[in-house]
Formats: C-alpha cells, sequence, structure tokens
C-alpha cells in the first residue's frame, strides 16, 4: 500500500505498507503485522496542506498526486503504482535509527509543477477520471482541468453567499462574509455534480454537460434540526458524497447527515451516539445486491458504519410530530480507537480493498488522527453486512477490524489518501513526463 498524509506543517509524507500473510481479522488480535517504509517526506507548500487527490492508474503504471494547501497553489506529482526494481531499491533504500522505520526512496516519483488556477485556499481535488482534475477553492471557484496538458478547460463559479448578520468580535474585513467551496461529488455518469458552501443553507446542483447550474436546493430548518444543527450553528454542508450506484447521496453537517434519493428528497437522517463532530465519509464497497454501507469518521477517534436500508427507533410515542420526522440510520458498527488510549479526531480516512492470498480480510481502513497517529485496520466486509445484535428497536453496534499498524508521523494530519500498488517490479527506464 502506498499512503499518502498531509498536515498543518506543511508536509507532505508518503511511506509504504507492508501486509505480512496469515494476518487475520480477529478484533481481539493485537499483534501488529504491517511494515512501514518512508518514500518521501518534505515541504510541499508554504503554508497548511489542506486536501489531496491520487489519479488512476494510467497504461504505464503511473499516478497522479495533487495537493492543495491555503498557499492558493495545487501542486502535481508522479507517483509509481509498483515497487522499485531491486538495484534501486538497494541503491536508494536505508534505515534510520532515529524514526525507527526504513526509507526506501522510489526514483520514479518526481515533481512536475504547480497549477495556479485558484486565488484563495483550496479546499478540494479529485480526480473523476484519468483525464481530468476537479479542483474547488474558497474563491468559490471550480475548475476543471485537462490532465494531459493541464490546461484549464472550464472553470463554474458558484455566487457569493449573502451576509445574514455578523457575530461580535468578528475581525473579517468589512464587506467580506465566508465564502468558497467546501466540497463536491460528482456522479458516477459524469453528468451531474453536487457542491456545498460557506455560509449558505443549500447545496448547489450543476450540470456537467453544459457547465451551468442545474438548481439550488436549500435545506430546511426543521431537517437541520435533525441533523443536529443547533439554532446558532452554521447550517452549511461540510461534505458530500455520492453512493457507488448513483441512487443516493448524503450530506454532512457538522453533526450530524442527511440521506438523500435521487430525486433529491431527504430520506433519513445519520446520527452519532454520543453525539459528536462529523469530519469525513466514504461509502463501503460492497455487492451489488447487498446494503448500502457509510463509513463516517468522528470527533471522539470513531468509525462508525450505518446502514442506509436499515433504521433504528424513529422518536418517541409521545411526540406530536413524529410523523414529520425522518428515520434514523442504524449504526451496525464500529471501529472504536479510543481503547488504544487515542483521543485524537480522525480527520481523514480511506477504503482500500486487498486481494491477497494468506489474509483473512477484503478491506483496509487506513486512519489519520490530528494527533500525528495513522493506523492501519483489516475488516472483512461480509462482518458489515451480518446482523448486528438489537435490543428492541435500538441496534448495538458491533466492534469490529483488526489494528494492523500505527505509524506516528509527528505532524497534526489534516487529510491523507493512498492506494493498493501493483505486483509488478518496474524496470529502470528512462521515460518522458507528458
Amino acid at each position: 500500500l502506498q499512503i499518502v498524509t498531509g498536515s498543518y506543517e506543511r508536509v507532505l509524507h508518503g511511506f509504504t505498507v507492508s501486509i505480512a500473510p496469515n494476518t487475520t481479522a480477529d478484533p481481539d488480535a493485537s499483534a501488529e503485522s504491517a511494515t512501514f517504509s518512508d518514500t518521501f517526506l518534505f515541504s510541499a507548500h508554504a503554508s497548511s496542506v489542506r486536501s489531496l487527490a491520487i489519479s488512476q492508474p494510467t497504461q504505464a503504471g503511473k499516478r497522479i498526486l495533487a495537493t492543495g494547501s491555503s498557499d492558493e497553489r495545487v501542486n502535481l506529482y508522479q507517483i509509481s503504482s509498483s515497487a522499485p526494481s531491486a538495484n534501486a531499491a538497494n541503491h536508494m533504500s536505508s534505515s534510520s535509527s532515529l524514526l525507527g522505520s526504513s526509507i526506501s526512496e522510489n526514483p520514479r516519483n518526481r515533481e512536475l509543477g504547480s497549477l495556479l488556477h485558484h486565488s484563495r485556499t483550496v479546499t478540494r481535488l479529485s480526480f473523476p477520471t484519468k483525464s481530468k482534475l476537479f479542483s474547488a477553492a474558497e474563491d468559490n471557484t471550480i475548475a476543471i482541468t485537462r490532465v494531459r496538458d493541464w490546461t484549464m478547460l472550464s472553470s463554474i463559479k458558484a455566487p457569493v453567499p449573502k451576509q445574514h448578520g455578523r457575530p461580535s468580535g468578528d475581525t473579517a474585513a468589512p464587506g467580506e462574509v465566508p465564502a468558497g467551496v467546501n466540497d463536491f461529488a460528482i456522479h458516477p455518469s459524469m453528468k451531474l455534480m453536487i457542491s456545498v458552501g460557506k455560509g449558505e443553507r443549500c447545496m448547489r446542483l450543476w450540470n456537467l454537460v453544459t457547465g451551468k447550474k442545474a438548481g439550488v436546493l436549500n435545506f430546511d430548518k426543521s431537517l437541520m434540526a435533525q441533523a443536529g444543527e443547533g439554532k446558532f450553528g452554521t447550517g452549511e454542508g461540510r461534505r458530500v458524497v455520492w453512493s457507488q450506484d448513483g441512487e443516493k447521496f448524503v450530506v454532512l453537517f457538522e453533526r450530524g447527515a442527511v440521506v438523500y434519493n435521487m430525486d433529491s428528497e431527504p430520506v433519513a437522517v445519520i446520527k452519532s451516539v454520543p453525539t459528536t463532530k462529523i469530519h469525513q465519509a466514504r461509502f463501503v464497497p460492497t455487492r451489488t445486491d447487498g446494503p448500502t454501507i457509510l463509513a463516517v469518521s468522528t470527533d471522539n477517534g470513531r468509525i462508525m458504519f450505518f446502514d442506509l436500508d436499515r433504521y433504528s427507533a424513529l422518536v418517541d410515542a409521545v411526540d406530536t410530530k413524529a410523523e414529520d420526522k425522518l428515520p434514523v440510520c442504524a449504526c451496525v458498527a464500529q471501529i472504536e480507537s479510543a481503547t488504544l488510549s487515542s483521543a485524537g479526531r480522525i480527520k481523514d480516512f480511506e477504503l482500500l480493498e486487498v486481494s491477497a492470498s494468506g489474509i483473512s480480510f477484503d478491506l483496509v481502513f487506513v486512519t489519520a488522527s490530528s494527533d500525528g497517529a495513522v493506523r492501519l485496520w483489516g475488516i472483512q466486509s461480509a462482518s458489515l453486512t451480518s446482523e448486528a445484535k438489537t435490543s428492541g428497536k435500538i441496534v448495538t453496534p458491533k466492534q469490529v477490524g483488526t489494528l494492523l499498524g500505527v505509524r506516528e508521523t509527528g505532524n497534526r494530519l489534516t487529510c491523507l489518501t493512498g492506494f493498493v500498488m501493483d505486483d509488478a517490479v518496474e524496470e529502470d527506464k528512462e521515460e518522458d513526463i507528458v
């Protein structure tokens, strides 16, 4: 596995992870079975790294790593999808007694340049296809860049939100209001995109065929109250993510989330128990006929798995407005790192599918905590779809996953990405970089 992390300290840290065979997914197992090896470590930006994205592999077995920062730049790097040859590995590898891990630098990893398409902090990066890079920033623009020659094909401009009053002690300049695109999600058909922004209690739909606005959907006050947004909350969407089949999408708020169907109608809400902040959400790859599972990272160091097709206790029977409230998705499983004396919030995580012989799990969860630790968890996807314990209408989440290893980076992590490396070994050939 190749893992890349970004941090407040401007550091871009990449390392590979090798999982030993005969590793089980028993939650009671405590022996660490992952070996870490650093591949690169340097200051990539002039300020904190905010977002990361890795493209799909090309025919030459290479990937593009894009990094976004509050210095308004998008840096581009070439990352190899496979391990270097034995000669290159012996020449570049070394050991570090200070860090307690080996160093295996890959000569195929190199810098490509920078993009200056934005004038504010870059908040989101995505490679929906091999040929396109989508980037969003706090200047209320979403830029679409062609990978072949890094030319900006189009720029989608979202309107600046109206000012609804300023809190006491606000130090913003006169006339400035909170603005910027927090996140966007592209439909699997590549024809529709949803974006959420700062200072807006709505989400915007964009037609990617024409590059124009397709509609605006406001968040209802009662809906936000069910999702955990208080009276004095911002009410803005923090994250948005599409399901794999494109039939559902989820909008994350500060302390909850709302599930929408294809018609943009809310069908359920997601709440964490106990109530805490939510930072990231991703759909778990499952079978076509299986349930839809959403993984959510929380502020108290947990990964919670919600079944979007299964609901827990709705509302109290004495509530006269029960018919107006949406059902609550059941939390069927969770990974709780707090049992390992870790109180750091999980800022980001990645799901990687593995299919190697000798291991009893098919999913690896890589979590990045604010305390600087990167943890790897092995999970069998069948354990997420199996029946959870029920007590009446309340579903008790079960503990899943086994800890494979922990890598202390020493930095306050903000974002993380990764991919499964190829088994093929690269030969030492000089190739031109496009």
